[in-house]
């Protein structure tokens, strides 16, 4: 039923200022744009994250970072988060290491959204069972 993970979408305010940072952050620009949307394909199935602006965000009872946490593989936890606290995020769930090669960390974006970082052994795992490693 549930194939693949398509797009993750954040909310900002101000899109010119998420689009910027984000373009930043990955070292690549938005390969998808129109009024009050933007994607970028990241990582290493080319995976989206969409940065919509919040007025079009649904109405609901979060006045501020709440709800799932989606995590993305990064290769060096501690590296990323203070590569993200640098930039003006703010420490969400500080580093953790949950045990068996397993590391995390979560900071909320300049624009209120949570960002998880994760050092996972099973992406790892995945990657090399399909040659992408």
């Amino acid at each position: 039923m549930l194939r693949g993970l398509t797009t993750v979408s954040f909310w900002a305010a101000d899109l010119a200022a998420a689009s910027s940072w984000y373009s930043e952050l990955l070292g690549t620009e938005p390969y998808f744009e129109r009024p009050g949307y933007c994607e970028f394909r990241i990582g290493d199935h080319q995976h989206e994250l969409g940065l919509i602006d919040s007025r079009y965000a649904p109405d609901g009872p979060a006045t501020g970072p709440a709800g799932a946490v989606l995590y993305w593989h990064v290769d060096d936890v501690p590296a990323t988060l203070d590569t993200l606290v640098s930039m003006g995020a703010k420490e969400y769930e500080g580093l953790r290491d949950r045990g068996a090669g397993f590391v995390t960390a979560s900071v909320v974006d300049p624009f209120g959204n949570i960002l998880g970082i994760m050092r996972n052994p099973h992406y790892l795992d995945v990657l090399r069972q399909s040659g992408a490693a």
